[in-house]
């Protein structure tokens, strides 16, 4: 690996993120091909609209409008009544057309904005723009049993609906540009727009980084680094060239703008081409779709159909049920995980309620999610189980030790936590008769720990209660066996 040395400096980052979001719609962009193209093999999701035959003429989805629209109102932005689509031309392998059909200078989302937390510190982020287009195909660069280079092309995703979201370069550092890419994924899943998975190319990002004096007013050169895949990669690659451009400065060098790829296995950043600008992609209208015209009732309607987002229902969790930042947090990283939540906490919302079904949540659950591998949403248990076991402990039935068999049970089989306790005889000890006996037991086997007590050793009074659960299988009530414990001793 390559390791780049800081070296002092008196410059400051300014970092602007583009990130594509592929749209989860059923149908392509502009034709009816499959836009689910995941496990299809190459070249067979594509139809003369998608691979730019002469003659074919393209059709907007409306689907993929109604959801950038979702997502420029969850981001805050204004949208405009009118907007269009314009080509962009350039030449790649992966272009089948020789141009891209996307949006320059009408787009359909402007001026949003967007809050990150890092250190404990609020920040806002503006949206400069979301504008729409359709993805390209893929690249799969390999080499042959000759020995040969060679590139293959599927033009399987050419098409797909995809938004660019371009963010104002408001970013200062690797971790804020972690913290902005964190809240675009959940944001797209959150409102069930896309997936958001950055490994499967379903989001990507590209960062445009430049360096300047410190409390200078005017921009460095932009450096572009392209197609990143995972958040880590752009908190890395980021980094990277905050340390590189300096370096480059301090040589003497004139930095030029230009694109540059990430190197993920020697985590350096690598040239690639001098940056385009806009004019060298000769945009013009695209004479193939009309303008769009984004009514006012067409707007209200899907304002109207947006959830309660991540950050709304964070706050109400944290001041309806007095939960910590850190666990509403965690409950509302997915809006699966927030559902169920609220789900399982039935018709008895109180904070003592709330606390007890987090602590389930992220203790028992997900610990069992995490060895098992499995999602929220394929769960055996119910939400609404998990508050019938809670009930059962607090009402005494089963004592908290036991729940957590039990729990384990409705995890594996899906079944009621009143049915496994029958089924399984696990219920509490509540007989004071039978308890007092073992209590006695305990105390005459135990002389030291009496002894001990007595002499104002508080402690050995947890070791007594210790062999008296022991002896119940930790089914006799800790509270009954420590009040029959005192007054014994």
């Amino acid at each position: 690996m390559t390791v780049v040395t800081p070296i002092k400096t008196e410059y400051e980052a300014v970092i602007g993120l583009e990130t594509h979001i592929q749209l989860q719609t059923n149908s392509k962009m502009f034709c009816g091909c499959r836009a689910d193209i995941a496990n299809s093999a190459p070249n067979t999701q594509v139809c003369p609209v998608c691979l730019g035959m002469p003659g074919v003429l393209p059709v907007i989805n409306r689907k993929a409008i109604e959801y950038i629209v979702k997502l420029g109102l969850a981001l805050h932005c204004e949208i405009p009544e009118f907007s269009k689509f314009d080509r962009k031309n350039y030449f790649y392998p992966d272009l089948v057309k020789g141009y891209q059909v996307s949006q320059f200078d009408l787009p359909i989302c402007v001026n949003g904005w967007l809050e990150i937390e890092v250190e404990g510190k609020t920040k806002r982020i503006g949206i400069t723009r979301i504008h729409q287009e359709e993805d390209t195909g893929k690249l799969t660069h390999v080499t042959g049993p000759d020995g040969q280079e060679y590139t293959l092309v599927d033009y399987n995703r050419s098409g797909v609906p995809l938004v660019e979201c371009v963010s104002e370069p408001d970013i200062s550092t690797p971790a804020e540009a972690a913290a902005y890419l964190t809240k675009i994924r959940q944001i797209v899943r959150w409102l069930g727009i896309g997936t958001g998975n950055m490994n499967e190319g379903a989001m990507r990002c590209d960062a445009n980084v430049s360096v300047m004096p410190r409390g200078s007013k005017e921009f460095g050169t932009k450096i572009e680094v392209k197609n990143m895949n995972s958040i880590q990669s752009v908190h890395d690659a980021v980094a990277y060239e905050i340390i590189r451009q300096p370096q480059e400065i301090a040589a003497g060098h004139v930095l030029k703008q230009q694109t540059r790829g990430w190197d993920e296995a020697k985590q350096i950043t690598v040239f690639q081409r001098l940056k385009e600008g806009s004019s060298d992609y000769r945009y013009f209208p695209e004479p193939d779709l009309p303008p769009l015209q984004l009514t006012a009732e067409f707007r209200e309607s899907i304002k109207a159909s947006l959830p309660e987002l991540p950050d709304e229902r964070r706050a109400r969790f944290i001041n309806t049920f007095g939960l910590s930042s850190y666990d509403a947090e965690v409950l509302t990283s997915s809006r699966t995980t927030a559902e169920w939540f609220e789900a399982a906490l039935g018709t008895n919302p109180t904070p003592t309620r709330a606390k007890s079904v987090t602590n389930w949540i992220l203790n028992e659950l997900f610990a069992r999610l995490k060895e098992s591998g499995g999602e929220l949403s394929e769960v055996k248990i119910q939400p609404g189980q998990l508050n019938g076991l809670i009930e059962l402990v607090e009402k005494g039935t089963i004592t908290p030790k036991t729940a957590k068999e039990v729990f384990e049970e409705m995890f594996n089989s899906g079944q009621d936590a009143a049915s496994i306790v029958k089924e399984k005889g696990l219920g509490a000890i509540s007989d004071e008769s039978a308890i007092s006996a073992i209590v006695e037991k305990v105390i005459s086997e135990n002389p030291k720990a009496v002894t001990d007590f007595k002499a104002g050793k508080e402690a050995s009074l947890n070791f007594l209660i210790g062999g008296v659960m022991k002896q119940t299988q930790g089914k006799a009530s800790k509270d009954v066996v420590t009040r029959l414990l005192r007054q014994r001793l």
